[in-house]
């Protein structure tokens, strides 16, 4: 994930996506216009009144899900059938933006089925409803902050990833984003959370004929919701989000993922194989406006490599993916990083790779959370399961029609539809060809 600008050419936008590389904001800077307290309602569901927001969910049914979630919360007698009815209203959620990403159900209105909007500003809607609930019985900071971090844990796939057992089946998992920088421009969808919406729970061929089952989650765009401890994310209660979503899937087992690949909004027009990731957060403010300019922190309690690395490196069959016809948009082997090298003061782009010794100051997909994302991930398999094929993707922007780049304009237009789903299609190939180059070394 890189920040962008869309009213800029092509060059103008990979540019500034190298912006943050030198942004240093404090690590302790706060959240603008939210509180401490669980009840506080966050600058992300601040956004919700805004116009484009309302279309999105008017104009693909989802607009239901609060009034609907408001009056079951109305019915809950005690904190653990709270817990149960919202968990349960998380899954089905997600389970209703997956439905209609892939054509199941009805579509709510005439917004595209391949939007990944309607489920962002649904969750928004709905945790604002229960971050202000007034029960009928005592529900303290905790308990509200727990109740927040199972929807958004289950609204989000990450409790329902199913991989099936068997030696016949590859099992794949995918991850994606939240939309991101909406103060410039609330419209904005992400193309990885799209393509999470498209595969989940389906089923591609490998090369050989072998089904690959895909599996998808979606992530924040939050610095502390992948910090190493709860007291970094009391709000959200999604402390250590990566580790805890991945890990059962990582582990050796019955049901074991054979590929994983993390993915994100990159540069224009291309997708990029991240090769190498860095252990740098560059400081770019997320979508709560918080900065975090640091070492990415480690949660304690979850297997890892000590001492802690600068760098990973992906395990994507990349020259495969790289070299085969997946769609319209090239796809890079994307080596370039920042370092500080050994012994020196200041950063230094290597095209080829970080050299020995060096501090990370950017990965190939730079220093924000989809280098982060890369990052965790790739470190975990290092600690569990070095053998495990796996890495970042990084889509191309996805921008609206030439006509249509204000920020009030439409939140929709053919060209924005027509390029999300080329981007979606491209997903699944690259997956189907780094899943038959898996399922050649069995």
């Amino acid at each position: 994930m890189r920040p962008l600008r869309t009213r800029l050419s092509a060059l103008g936008v990979a540019l500034l996506a190298a912006a943050p590389l030198s942004l240093t904001v404090p690590a302790s800077a706060a959240p603008v216009g939210t509180r401490a307290d669980a009840s506080a309602t966050t600058v992300e569901e601040e956004r919700l009144p805004q116009a484009a927001p309302q279309e999105i969910l008017r104009r693909s049914g989802f607009d239901r899900w609060q009034p609907e979630f408001a009056r079951g919360l109305a019915r809950m007698a005690t904190y653990p059938e709270a817990k149960r009815y919202v968990a349960g209203e998380g899954r089905a959620l997600w389970k209703r933006a997956v439905d209609r990403a892939q054509g199941r159900g009805p579509a709510g209105g005439d917004l595209s089925r391949d939007d990944d909007r309607p489920l962002y500003w649904a969750r928004l809607a709905m945790t604002r409803e229960l971050r202000g609930w007034q029960p009928g019985f005592g529900l303290s900071d905790e308990q509200r902050a727990a109740l927040v971090g199972a929807l958004e844990r289950t609204s989000r796939g990450q409790d329902s990833i199913d991989l099936p057992a068997g030696r016949r089946v590859l099992r794949v998992v995918v991850t994606g984003f939240d939309p991101f920088q909406l103060d410039a421009d609330a419209r904005r969808s992400n193309p990885s959370g799209a393509a999470a919406l498209a595969l989940d729970g389906t089923t591609v061929r490998t090369a050989s004929g072998r089904p690959a089952r895909i599996e998808t989650a979606v992530f924040p765009v939050r610095w502390a919701d992948f910090a190493g401890s709860p007291s970094h994310a009391p709000d959200s209660g999604m402390a250590e989000t990566v580790e805890r979503t991945l890990l059962p899937h990582f582990r050796r087992g019955p049901r074991q993922a054979d590929l994983f690949t993390t993915v994100s909004q990159g540069g224009p027009g291309r997708f990029d194989v991240e090769r190498t990731n860095g252990a740098w957060r560059g400081g770019y403010p997320d979508n709560v406006r918080v900065s975090r300019t640091e070492t990415v922190p480690i949660p304690d309690g979850v297997p890892t490599v000590r001492p802690q690395p600068q760098w990973t490196t992906t395990s994507l069959p990349y020259r495969q993916i790289v070299a085969a016809g997946t769609g319209p948009f090239p796809v890079i082997d994307h080596t370039t990083v920042t370092e500080i090298p050994a012994g020196g003061t200041g950063p230094v782009e290597r095209p080829d790779g970080p050299t020995p010794g060096s501090t990370a100051r950017a990965g190939g997909g730079g220093n924000y959370l989809s280098n982060e994302i890369a990052y965790r991930a790739t470190l975990l398999r290092d600690a569990v399961r070095p053998s495990l094929a796996g890495g970042h993707l990084h889509t191309p922007v996805l921008a609206f029609g030439a006509g249509n780049t204000d920020p009030g304009g439409q939140v929709t237009d053919p060209d924005f539809v027509r390029n999300r789903m080329a981007i979606t299609g491209q997903v699944r190939e690259i997956v189907t060809v780094a899943a038959s180059a898996v399922d050649a070394r069995r």
